[in-house]
């Protein structure tokens, strides 16, 4: 399996993991489904990079990003690191990493 798929495999469970912690420890649904739908979207990425691996990388840095604008804006309206900070730089560095992997094709 391609290092690329594996990394969106491994962003895709840390996006539910943080989902599911959101759920558990703030009894946060929000957390949870927007979890459960952007790890869901991840996966499907991943599988259908199969078909079409550059594709499938820039679809994975599109939702990254948009999950970046997500918790840049948690982090500016909490000035809190954990867990919008940290989830803020993770999702920066998967974006950047899938949209130059993507690139390079």
């Amino acid at each position: 399996m391609p290092l690329s798929i594996c990394l969106i495999l491994v962003y895709a469970t840390i996006i539910f993991a943080g989902g599911l912690i959101g759920y558990l420890k703030a009894g946060s649904k929000p957390s949870l489904i927007a979890g459960v739908v952007s790890a869901a979207l991840l996966a499907g990425t991943a599988w259908f990079s199969w078909s079409n691996e550059v594709q499938a990388l820039w679809i994975a840095g599109g939702i990254a990003a948009l999950l970046s604008l997500v918790f840049l804006m948690r982090f500016l309206k909490t000035r809190s690191f954990m867990p919008s900070g940290m989830m803020l730089l993770v999702s920066l560095a998967a974006t950047a990493y899938f949209a130059l992997t993507a690139w390079r094709g």
